[in-house]
C-alpha cells in the first residue's frame, strides 16, 4: 500500500510538469502572474517567470510530502509511529491540492488567463479541510500535526476528545466552504471561508480548554 501511495505521489507531482510541456508552445509571451480579490490578474511575466513559478509548487509538494510522511521518526511521543500511514494520506491529500492549482495556473495562463477563480480555490481549500478532519479523531498525541496546545499535549484523553470534536468540525466545516464557495462571488466566500475557519480553530481551542480547567480541578471529565 505504501508503494503506491507512494508511486501516486510521484505521479501527481508530474502532472503539471507534463501539462505545462503540452501547453508551452500555446502560451502568450505574457501571462498573468498575479490576481487581485476578485480573481483579476494586476501583474503579468513572461512565461519563463510562470515557468519558475510552476518548479516551485511540486518542489513544495514533494518536500510537504517527504516531510508529513517521515516526521514520526524525530516525534519523542510514543505513539508517533501510529501516525504514519494517517500522516501520509494527509499529506498525499495536500500534494493533490497543490497539483490541481498548478494545473489550475497554467490552464488560466494558456487561455489568455485574465481571470483567476478564486471561490473555485476557496472551495479546493474546504474539500482539504474536510479530508483532514476526517483522520483528525484518529490522530495520535504528537508534536507535529493536529490540536498541538499545551493542554492537548500533556493529557491523551483532553487530545482524544477535542480531535473527536475538531475532526467533526473540520469535516462538516469543510464540506460547507467546497459546495458554498462554488455558487458565491469572490469576495463573499472569502469572507465565508475565514469566518469558516476562525469557528474552526476557536471552538476545539476552548473546548480543549474547558476541559483542562475541569480536569485540573476535578480530575477526568466524563
Amino acid at each position: 500500500m505504501n508503494k503506491l501511495i507512494n508511486w501516486l505521489v510521484a505521479l501527481v507531482i508530474l502532472i503539471p510538469g507534463i501539462y505545462l510541456a503540452f501547453a508551452w508552445n500555446g502560451l502568450p509571451d505574457k501571462v498573468p502572474m498575479h490576481f487581485d480579490i476578485n480573481g483579476n490578474a494586476d501583474r503579468y511575466g513572461n512565461k519563463t517567470e510562470l515557468l519558475t513559478t510552476i518548479l516551485i509548487l511540486p518542489a513544495v509538494s514533494l518536500f510537504v510530502y517527504f516531510l508529513l510522511a517521515n516526521i514520526y521518526r524525530i516525534d519523542p511521543k510514543k505513539y508517533a509511529v501510529e501516525n504514519r500511514v494517517r500522516l501520509k494520506r494527509i499529506a498525499f491529500a495536500i500534494v493533490c491540492f497543490l497539483s490541481a492549482l498548478t494545473c489550475i495556473i497554467i490552464y488560466s495562463a494558456s487561455h489568455g488567463g485574465s481571470k483567476f477563480d478564486v471561490s473555485l480555490i476557496l472551495s479546493a481549500v474546504g474539500l482539504l479541510f474536510a479530508i483532514i478532519g476526517n483522520y483528525l479523531p484518529n490522530l495520535k498525541p504528537n508534536y507535529f500535526a493536529g490540536m498541538r496546545l499545551p493542554w492537548t499535549l500533556e493529557n491523551p484523553e483532553n487530545w482524544r476528545k477535542t480531535h473527536a470534536l475538531a475532526g467533526k468540525l473540520w469535516f462538516a466545516g469543510g464540506i460547507l466552504l467546497a459546495i458554498t464557495c462554488l455558487f458565491l462571488p469572490s469576495r463573499a466566500a472569502m469572507i465565508l471561508f475565514f469566518s469558516v475557519m476562525v469557528i474552526l480553530v476557536i471552538i476545539p481551542t476552548v473546548y480543549s480548554y474547558r476541559f483542562y480547567i475541569q480536569h485540573k480541578k476535578s480530575g477526568p471529565v466524563q
